[in-house]
């Protein structure tokens, strides 16, 4: 943002305003219009990055806010049109993953099946939400300890298996998977700076995160061409017809602000 700031030559607010205005007109414009998605297979999964300090910082943290800390971000990819159907920042306990399976529930216009990694959070949410209307099955992945060719600091444990466990419903083996929502894992860190690991590029605000995931959700969805399906994922989906573009999405913002009215005016008393 600072480097917005500097390359525009306005102030460091004026670009906080407009992520602050252009994320919330994104937010409503995904709840009002991603809502009936006619879907197949839906991938859900969780990416991290943190907010002001990463978790294990915060105590030492100087002036750290209440919501400093690990911060997750939740998304259903519909696997077929690769269309984010729902997101949400937060947390990553049961509390969040109900609310965010009750959300992926009422967006979606016919059963599916569904598949997670196997975070024990999930099975209490997508029971809450689909109750057995749902063909469930988690992608449990066996890691073990990295190869000495790769060890150091930030080497990543070494995926030796994976386990397709049914949970609900009858899901086509096959197609029980988390390939496409973790590519899209991959989408989100190289379209957000503040997804980055090792830079200073993190989020200082937990709001001023949220808003930026709702930028890029809606400019993913209907302003990205899919180099794969050649249309955005929400023209795949039928959610429209048209290619936006950001010029859209700024309309989107114009659109919500307060329109300007005619001055107060006020009478004053007549002395006489």
């Amino acid at each position: 943002m600072r480097a917005i700031a500097r390359l525009t030559g306005v102030s460091f607010n004026t670009v906080a305003k407009l992520l602050i205005d252009a994320g919330k007109a994104c937010a409503e414009y995904h709840d009002e219009n991603v809502r009936d998605v006619k879907a197949a297979r839906i991938q859900c999964d969780e990416i991290w990055s943190f907010t002001y300090a990463k978790q294990k910082n915060v105590k030492t943290a100087k002036a750290a806010p209440a919501d400093a800390g690990d911060t997750w971000t939740w998304t259903a990819l519909d696997a077929d049109s690769k269309l984010i159907v729902s997101y949400l920042v937060g947390g990553r306990d049961s509390e969040y993953a109900m609310e965010f399976m009750d959300d992926v529930r009422s967006r979606l216009a016919n059963r599916v099946q569904l598949t997670t990694d196997g975070h024990k959070a999930y099975l209490e949410a997508v029971e809450g939400a689909f109750g057995g209307d749902v063909d469930y099955a988690q992608l449990v992945k066996m890691y073990g300890a990295a190869p000495e060719s790769m060890k150091g600091r930030y080497s990543p444990a070494d995926c030796i298996g994976i386990k397709k466990r049914r949970i609900e419903g009858k899901p086509v083996k096959a197609d029980v998977s988390t390939s496409y929502v973790e590519r899209q894992n991959l989408t989100m860190r190289m379209h957000m700076r503040r997804f980055t690991r090792l830079t200073n590029a993190f989020s200082k605000k937990f709001e001023n995160h949220a808003h930026m995931v709702a930028l890029y959700t809606v400019f993913y969805n209907f302003c990205r061409i899919h180099k794969t399906l050649r249309v955005t994922p929400a023209m795949e989906a039928g959610l429209t017809d048209t290619l936006h573009d950001m010029e859209w999405i700024a309309e989107l913002v114009d659109a919500r602000a307060p329109k300007p009215g005619r001055p107060k005016t006020y009478k004053t008393k007549n002395s006489n």
